[in-house]
């Protein structure tokens, strides 16, 4: 009687072992693997102390207790797992580092950085580590972040959860102005919560502060040009009307002198509106085709008086047949009288200068057509070269305001150019005089008959 039943038992237990293995299986496959092992062995250890207590001499008090003993060390893994589970969104992973966040960030055309509410780097993008080198990942930002400013505004914006806003300066490679922006973001925690995160975007203020730079100067220099003129007017006209109301010796010269110091405050304002007109068009082409020969010649006869004064002969070498370009008249004609009578005033000296054309190549290799003003008289220091289109640079302010000049000249000419998609170069060795070229592009088409 007792040997068949283990034999009938295992005949079944084979029997059906596919159809549990599957059962098992399907029913297990979404547990993790740890779990599914306890949970198996648990079960076969029931089958089998069942199996004693039914047909062995397993007393049932013995088997309780075993079975209690396999369950419980068949919970260790399990509530091992589940403490691992809740503890790994404390101490594991921040829910904000996730693929999606990551592009999100990395996407961003401005320098982002995103950081824990403890100042510890999450994530910063490809423009963030180029401005800022020493930024790394799971470290403080406050230790590559050294400037008070942004300092300051972190720890506010930490502790306020509020937006703060900070500026700074950085001298190296060259001056910088930058404002960061921290936003404090919520973030859900894995308890139901809401943390808060510090995004920190930073924007280049540089070409905004250079702007505003220039724009206070460009005033301040206007300024200070028709302050001074006005100054010698009104004192003049003070003596006039004082103690020079009848000396007629005194009148004749002080008149002549306020006639001098209007002409140049005339002149002055003439060059900062017709720089104000050219800034304003410098995006639009002129589309008129005109012939640049008769343009420069009629400057040439236009300057003959000034330039019998200074004694300084003008020799001109242009060709006969035209050379025709894109252009506005008015402004060429503008651009060749501030670059002859530069030439006239500057480089009288010498006692000649020439005016010359040539076709060249342009460094892109496209073809050009250059106008070479050149004097032979003292030249420019290297160092001034690259500031003389510079508004108001000067390089001997004294002698620029004995001859008349308003410092705008040169800015003109460059500005002129611009808007006619030609270049300027400037040429000069000290004691051998310097020369002007005006480069254009010649017209793509030539006008009809």
């Amino acid at each position: 009687m007792a040997t068949p039943a283990p034999d009938s038992i295992q005949v079944n237990t084979n029997a059906a072992a596919p159809r549990s293995s599957d059962a098992r299986a399907s029913m297990f496959a979404a547990w993790p693997d740890r779990l599914r092992r306890s949970a198996l062995i648990l079960l076969m250890a029931g089958i089998v102390l069942a199996a004693l207590v039914v047909f062995g001499d397993l007393p049932p008090a013995r088997a309780i207790a075993a079975i209690v003993c396999i369950v419980g060390a068949a919970l260790v893994p399990w509530r091992l797992h589940e403490a691992g589970s809740s503890r790994e969104p404390a101490i594991g992973a921040n829910p904000v580092e996730t693929a999606a966040v990551y592009a999100i960030v990395a996407g961003m055309p401005d320098p982002n950085v995103l950081l824990d509410r403890a100042g510890r780097v999450i994530h910063l993008n490809a423009a963030a580590a180029q401005l800022v080198p020493a930024l790394r990942k799971h470290e403080l930002a406050q230790f590559a972040l050294r400037s008070p400013e942004i300092v300051t505004a972190l720890r506010e914006a930490i502790a306020t959860r509020e937006t703060r806003r900070a500026t700074y300066l950085t001298h190296v490679p060259v001056d910088r102005w930058t404002e960061l922006i921290i936003t404090p973001v919520p973030v859900p925690t894995a308890f139901g919560g809401i943390d808060h995160c510090m995004l920190l975007t930073f924007h280049d203020q540089t070409p905004l502060r250079r702007v505003e730079e220039m724009r206070a100067d460009f005033v301040a220099n206007a300024s200070h040009e028709l302050r001074t003129p006005l100054a010698a007017l009104s004192g003049f006209i003070d003596t006039l009307q004082g103690p020079a109301r009848d000396d007629a010796k005194a009148r004749e010269r002080f008149l002549g002198i306020m006639h001098a110091q209007a002409t140049r405050m005339a002149r002055l304002i003439d060059d900062l509106l017709s720089l104000s007109r050219v800034e304003l068009s410098a995006h639009v082409r002129p589309d008129v085709l005109v012939d640049l020969i008769p343009i420069v010649r009629q400057v040439v006869d236009g300057l003959e008086p000034l330039a019998a004064e200074r004694q300084v002969g003008i020799e001109v070498t242009l060709p006969r047949e035209p050379v025709m370009i894109a252009g506005d008249r008015e402004e060429l004609l503008r651009l060749f009288e501030n670059l002859i009578e530069n030439a006239l005033k500057y480089g009288a000296s010498g006692g000649k200068v020439m005016v010359s054309s040539m076709e060249a190549a342009s460094p892109d290799g496209a073809p050009e057509f250059r106008v070479t003003v050149r004097d032979f008289g003292p030249g420019i220091a290297p160092e001034h070269l690259p500031r003389l289109t510079e508004r108001f640079y000067r390089v001997d302010v004294g002698d620029s305001r004995a001859q008349g000049g308003t410092g705008l000249g040169l800015s003109l000419v460059k500005h002129i150019l611009n808007r006619h998609r030609g270049r300027l170069l400037i040429e000069s060795t000290l004691g051998q005089g310097a020369a002007f070229t005006a480069g254009f592009p010649p017209a793509q088409t030539t006008p009809a008959a």
